[in-house]
């Protein structure tokens, strides 16, 4: 679930998101970040938002391109260990779960959104996988179907952060990335300091955070 950090509409190519689409992401983020009790009433008008682009979304983001995923990608290599589980929130098509599936070859890796439509394209790209090691479904992520302390690694990319489902679906001394493929242009872009504050309040620490190219990236690790 998260809108494209470069343009929305063909007619925008290249010209980064319109001033619209940014100010109603930002709106959005804000609101999931510091006033998560209102999700509730958002999440209809997004699910639907969502659905409806799912078909042409890989296209219009260039989310399997390497600059879209660079800012994940370096953020990585900054986790001291490497996940036995790990969970991509507002996964959309499913492009950031492959990727840390395909980093971490060992690991199971779980997508969720709350779109079922860019569910289903994501279950599409998968094909066979016997072992079940990479899987996607429908899920809220306020509201996420597992357990306390369900994973070492969480995800966000280009995804606003509900701080307290993230820190319990994450065992102690497990990892959280929320990275941005635009930085600061992408519409669901949450500040450093949004995200260290966040992040506090519910146990966890911020381990470092940077820059690539357009990109941003901001890991956090639960417990001391």
């Amino acid at each position: 679930m998260a809108i494209p950090p470069h343009r929305s509409d063909p007619d925008d190519r290249g010209s980064g998101p319109p001033a619209r689409v940014k100010l109603i992401g930002r709106a959005l983020n804000a609101t999931v970040a510091r006033a998560p009790w209102l999700w509730p009433v958002l999440k209809g008008p997004m699910t639907s938002y969502f659905d409806g682009r799912a078909g042409t979304w890989d296209e219009r983001t260039g989310a399997p391109g390497a600059d879209h995923l660079a800012p994940l990608a370096v953020a990585v290599t900054m986790i001291d260990r490497r996940p036995e589980r790990a969970l991509d929130i507002g996964t959309g098509t499913g492009v950031a779960a492959l990727f840390v599936a395909r980093e971490f070859p060992y690991a199971s890796v779980r997508g969720v959104d709350v779109s079922e439509e860019m569910i289903r394209r994501a279950k599409a790209k998968v094909g066979l996988d016997p072992e079940g090691r990479v899987a996607f479904q429908v899920a809220d992520g306020s509201s996420l179907p597992y357990g306390d302390g369900a994973f070492d690694l969480v995800t966000l990319l280009n995804t606003p952060p509900f701080f307290a489902e993230i820190a319990r679906v994450l065992r102690h001394g497990g990892h959280a990335i929320v990275a941005a493929s635009s930085g600061d242009r992408t519409p669901f872009y949450t500040p450093d300091s949004v995200l260290a504050r966040g992040f506090r309040r519910h146990g966890m620490s911020t381990v470092k955070t940077g820059r690539i190219g357009n990109g941003s990236w901001f890991v956090a690790r639960k417990g001391d």
